[in-house]
């Protein structure tokens, strides 16, 4: 479990938070973690709700079964949170620093998407026109650090 502080928030920077205490960072293969993130896998750090500070706005809930919550914000659509009967998993997408949360263990493996093994097997793409584009595209995204004020002027 880690001490340090980490900080976090959403796509558009509606709801941030700081969080300490971590613990067992994972991912999830369950088909409501696919569908809430709309990706092959849900990934989270276990927390201490105890060291949970929402700094900026509440999540929106949505109670994906009869004992999970999961919490996102309501303006951008961000998965921010898991809450079950046993504690709290913060998305580890939505850290400023999701780098610093390698995964350690896949959670309902047996649910995986049947070529998920092979994914990165594949070769990467990249074209003239694609890195031009993106390279074009102005970010309106939150910055991966805490704001006094957002939208900036």
């Amino acid at each position: 479990m880690t001490e340090t502080t980490h900080s976090g928030g959403c796509q558009c920077g509606a709801v941030r938070f700081s969080a300490g205490h971590l613990g067992r960072p994972s991912i999830c293969h369950c088909r409501m973690c696919q569908k809430a993130f709309g990706s092959f896998f849900g990934a989270f750090v276990t927390a201490d709700q105890a060291h949970l500070t929402w700094t900026r706005g509440q999540p929106t809930w949505f109670r994906s079964s009869k004992q999970v919550h999961r919490g996102f914000c309501e303006k951008c659509g961000t998965p921010l949170v898991y809450r079950h009967p046993e504690g709290i998993e913060l998305a580890i997408g939505a850290f400023d620093h999701p780098e610093l949360f390698e995964p350690q263990i896949q959670v309902n493996h047996s649910k995986r998407l049947p070529w998920i093994d092979r994914l990165f097997d594949k070769p990467p793409f990249e074209s003239p026109g694609m890195t031009e584009f993106f390279a074009s595209i102005e970010n309106w995204q939150h910055p991966d650090h805490d704001t006094e004020k957002w939208p900036e002027d």
